[in-house]
């Protein structure tokens, strides 16, 4: 069941036994503690009116894309604790870390697993899939064969690794949170009531999603890389850098487009995202709707048109 009679601007994240939803005027966040009870939190969304370059079409999708990360990454974090996750003892390292830059040791901890965060997703998504082609450059005389043979392993590379993580079980309760965020959303903008039991016969599916998004900046890149030169693999590199704010603000108009409209068109560009969404999301058990249900009543707008694409 996934008919829609509307489409909703409302999105959210899988947290550590929770999640956050990001309504048009306040953002929840939910998460179930050890005791069984849920731990809810809101704020307002956008405090004051929204800069030119956050509503600029292409330019806007880099800063969303920013602001949505930072919120996500303190988000989760914040859930670890709620969920009651043991914190090991902070090593000598740390300790002599937040002692010379005077900050608090998790805001110091955070920092640094973003940054290197970023540079992992860099050299796994960029730099890996560029040398490894690279070495076909003498067999392979066509740059444009070239540029589709880096892209092939730049998406197998990423495939493995959703797969890598899909088994793990710690990440299965968050790939469950994340469907129940799907099929929530899917059972509101079909004007059903939110219940389990309504939300239960929901696809777990969802075209406009953090999975496809990301699938999108796969795909696009693939295509406007293929022009970039294959002279040096080190130029090749920096030229990718600097067409990626393209990359990533040309796929965000996408999925605002795909999340906004269902014709053929849409469903051709949604379906590789559909389908990589096999591996992000999985069938949720009624706990976690309930969480899921708890966080969504909160960020639904008075104004039920507030929320319209």
């Amino acid at each position: 069941m996934n008919t829609a009679v509307k489409k909703t601007t409302i999105g959210g994240q899988a947290l550590i036994e929770g999640l956050m939803m990001r309504g048009p005027d306040l953002t929840a966040m939910g998460v179930r503690a050890p005791d069984g009870q849920i731990t809810m939190e809101t704020w307002a969304t956008s405090p004051g009116a929204k800069p030119w370059y956050k509503k600029a079409p292409v330019i806007r999708g880099v800063f969303n894309m920013i602001d949505s990360q930072v919120l996500g990454f303190k988000c989760l974090m914040k859930s670890a604790d709620l969920a009651g996750m043991e914190e090991e003892e902070p090593s000598r390292f740390e300790k002599w870390l937040a002692k010379t830059f005077h900050a608090d040791l998790s805001v110091i901890v955070s920092t640094v697993a973003v940054v290197m965060g970023v540079v992992l997703a860099l050299l796994l998504f960029m730099v890996a899939p560029t040398g490894l082609s690279s070495l076909l450059r003498p067999v392979v005389g066509s740059s444009m064969a070239l540029s589709f043979i880096e892209g092939g392993i730049k998406l197998s590379l990423f495939i493995l690794y959703l797969w890598a993580t899909s088994r793990m079980k710690e990440m299965r309760r968050v790939y469950e949170y994340h469907g129940a965020e799907h099929k929530t959303i899917a059972c509101y903008e079909a004007g059903k009531p939110l219940t389990v039991e309504n939300i239960r016969g929901f696809t777990r599916f969802h075209p406009r999603c953090g999975t496809s998004f990301l699938v999108l900046v796969l795909l696009i890149s693939i295509l406007l890389f293929s022009v970039v030169t294959w002279t040096n693999p080190l130029v090749r590199v920096l030229l990718k850098l600097a067409l990626l704010p393209l990359v990533v603000g040309l796929s965000y108009e996408v999925i605002r487009l795909a999340g906004r409209y269902n014709n053929p068109l849409t469903r051709i560009v949604s379906a590789p995202g559909l389908w990589i969404q096999r591996l992000t999301t999985r069938e949720p058990d009624d706990d976690q709707l309930e969480v899921a249900i708890a966080v969504m009543k909160l960020v639904i707008p008075q104004d039920k048109d507030a929320d319209i694409w």
